[in-house]
Parts: structure tokens; sequence; C-alpha cells
């Protein structure tokens, strides 16, 4: 072999010695990622013609829904995030590096997108990232989030507690312009619902009924920026709502219906209306504190409240006004006038004890066959008494009777008026809450 054959094949050697290396740093020291050749690979955006828009793909899973705050209009969830983009830098032929397909590099050390969530309103002590980032071999970078976050979201409730929230996840840049980072999504809606049910660990009172992908496109003109919605609809689970709001408030209806069938002259229907009234109070108050005060519109739960409380107040009403007719009654029929009238006159009735010896005794009558004067005397005298007695007792009395005869007609009137109001608010709320569920 000649001299010139020699060198040629020793610098073929040299050169695929030099190309196969097998370790991550060899990879890393060709990409450049080394602590020298950091500084322009994060600050720059990793494209070899800045007019290419780098696009981004996001995908999100539900890991939890860990509570929702009705009256600060949040919602706290358990997310986990996927970000995945090109870094047309930071590519290799895996054969040159035995095979490696690709490495992970630290998140310090590449660009990132300033893709951040619109909503989010958690603290930045509750958001992990992953400190690496996985880069093939393609360029394809893949970093991972995991965050306890807690965002805004209106919530509408009308249907309470038989209501369904849609709460948005808006992914959107920061500072990055429309033609600089699109963004997008690898998983279709079906896919990352059905991977959020199977990793979901706790829902609480919330069961999640699916997920929505919207796609916002940005405006250069208007400055508007891109934007990818994620609408997560979740519906909550009413039993425990029904048990200590619903059901007791009809209840207490039931009861105050039966209460008209409590005699007035015992004096517990007054009370017992009270405490049914005080009762249903005492449900509004922990009702106030669950839903925010808002001034567009009452729930339908609150509606629901607030009619059956003015009913049983109006029942109350109509009881105190049943009860001070049957008081004026009696106080106007004095019973006891004519009971002293009938004493009195007996006491003065002339020749009593003749009458009855008259009766009863021969021996101590007087001979009223020789005197028949005195007897027509007598006889008169009785029926001008008669005459009496009945004149002082139409003046005392002032027709007995008439108050308590009113107080009955409202309380009968009243009665199926009241059964009447409560059967068709039922109804109408029934088949209101139905219509609007289904």
């Amino acid at each position: 072999m000649t001299p010139l054959g020699t060198l040629a094949l020793l610098a073929l050697i040299g050169v695929g010695g030099a190309q196969t290396d097998c370790s991550y740093l060899g990879l890393l020291t060709h990409l450049n990622l080394t602590t020298a050749g950091n500084a322009l690979q994060t600050a720059v955006r990793p494209v070899r013609n800045w007019t290419t828009t780098t696009q981004v793909k996001l995908d999100l899973i539900l890991y939890g829904i860990l509570g929702v705050d009705e009256k600060s209009q949040t919602v706290t969830t358990h997310v986990w995030i996927q970000m995945l983009w090109t870094n047309e830098f930071l590519t290799w032929t895996p054969s040159g590096f035995c095979g490696i397909n690709h490495v992970l590099v630290p998140r310090s050390g590449v660009w990132l997108p300033d893709v951040v969530i619109a909503e989010d309103a958690s603290d930045s002590g509750s958001i992990f990232n992953s400190p690496v980032v996985r880069v093939s071999s393609r360029g394809k970078m893949v970093t991972t989030m995991r965050q306890r976050l807690t965002s805004t979201c209106l919530f509408v409730l009308y249907l309470f507690p038989f209501d369904m929230q849609h709460c948005n996840i808006t992914f959107t840049t920061m500072t990055s312009g429309v033609n600089s980072i699109s963004l997008g999504t690898c998983s279709s809606e079906e896919l990352l619902t059905r991977s959020s049910e199977s990793h979901m660990v706790t829902r609480g009172e919330w069961q999640l009924e699916t997920i929505n992908i919207t796609h916002v496109a940005g405006n250069w003109t208007t400055g508007l920026r891109e934007r990818l919605v994620y609408t997560i609809t979740i519906s909550r689970k009413p039993m425990l709502y029904v048990i200590i709001f619903i059901v007791p408030l009809f209840y207490f209806v039931l009861l105050d219906v039966a209460s008209f069938f409590i005699n007035e002259a015992r004096g517990e229907k007054l009370s017992f209306k009270v405490t049914v009234l005080l009762s249903i109070s005492v449900l509004l108050l922990i009702l106030k504190d669950l839903l925010p005060s808002t001034e567009d519109g009452l729930p339908m739960i609150a509606i629901y409240c607030c009619v059956i409380f003015v009913l049983v107040g109006l029942s109350l009403l109509e009881a105190m006004l049943v009860s001070f007719l049957i008081d004026l009654d009696s106080f106007c029929k004095n019973p006891e006038a004519p009971e002293g009238e009938a004493v009195q006159l007996e006491a003065d009735r002339p020749d009593a004890t003749e009458l009855h010896g008259a009766g009863g005794t021969p021996e101590k009558s007087s001979p009223p066959l020789s005197r028949p004067g005195d007897l027509l005397e007598l006889i008169l005298q009785e029926v001008k008494k008669v005459g009496q007695e009945a004149r002082g007792r139409d003046k005392g009395e002032k027709r007995p009777g008439r108050y308590r005869r009113l107080a009955e007609i409202i309380d009968c009137v009243f009665f199926f008026i009241y059964l009447l109001c409560i059967c068709s608010f039922l109804m109408y709320m029934l088949l209101r809450w139905v219509s609007q569920i289904w």
C-alpha cells in the first residue's frame, strides 16, 4: 500500500470514529446545548427563516375537580398540560450517535413558548413544571406541566342545584404576534374527555360531561392574539341539595296546610305557624351563604324558597285575623250576663216557696182556689219578668256568634285559595325545572 493510500485509510477511520459518539454529552455538544451556548438558544425563536410560524400544540387533561366557589366565581382544578413545538436547530442523525432518537435537556437551556392561561388566578406555588424538555432527532420538543389551577368562571346558577356550568381555559401568548406562534392541539376532544375521565381522582359534587376545543384566530390589524379555548362542561350532583332544601320546604308547606285543622280554642295554631316560618327563614339564610348576590335574576331555588316563605307568612297573618275575630266574638257575647240575671230573677221571685209547695206539698201551699185574683196577679208578674229577661238578653249579646261565623267563613275560603296556590306553584316549579334540565 502506498503512503498516500495509508493516509487516506487513517483519515476515513478517524472521521468514522469522530462521527460515531454514543454519549449524551457528545450529542449535547453537537447540538450546542452546553453552558457556553445557552444564551441564544433561550432568547431567539428557533426558526431558520423569521417568516416561518412556530406551531405550538397543547393538550390538557383534567385530573380532578377540587372545588367550586360560587361566591368568588372561581373553580379549582388539577390539570396536566403537554406542549409540543419544533426547534429547527436541534436536529441530528441518530445513526451518527449510536441510534439515539431523543434526549432530555434542561428546561432553562432551550427556548420555550410564552403561552399562558388567561383565566389563571392561582399563585405560582401551585405550578410544577417539568425540569427537562424531551427533544427528538427531528427537533420535536415536548414539555409537560402539572398545576393546581384556580381559574375564573362565570357561573349561571338559575337552575341551581340542577345546573350545568361551562368553564373556559384559554391559552394565549403574552408577547408573540400572530405571525410568530400559532396554537393547535394534538388530540381530539373525545380522546381528551375519555383520558380525563379515566385519570380523574376526585370530582367532589361535580361530574365531567365534555371537553370542547375552540380555536380563535388572531388579527394582525387589531392586535388580537391567537387563542385556544378549552371549554370544560361540568354538571352538579343535586341529591344533597334536594334533601336539605327542596324536600324540607315541601314538608313545611304540608305542615302549614295541616295546621288549618288545629282547633283555634287551644291556642296552638299561631305558635305552630310561627315555628314553621322561622324554619323556612333558617333555610333562606343557608341558601344566602351558598349563592352569590346577583341583580340580574334570582335562581329558581331562591324563587321557590321566597314564594313559600311569603305564602306561609300570609297563612300566619290569616290565622292571627281569625283568632282576633273569635276573641272579639267572645267579648261581645259576654256569656256570664244571662246566668247572673237568671240567678237574680230566681232570688227575687215572690212566693217561690208557695209555688213549689203548691205543686208538691199540699200542707205548705196557700189556698189558691179560694183567691183566684192572687193567682192571676202572680202569673202576670211571671210573664213580665220573662219579657224583661228577654229584652236584657237582646241588649247585652248584640247578635251572639256573628264574628265567629265570619271567622269560620274567612278561614274556609282562605284554606281553599291557599291550597290552590300551593298546588299551582309547586306544579309550575316542577315543570319549569324539568323543562330546563331536559
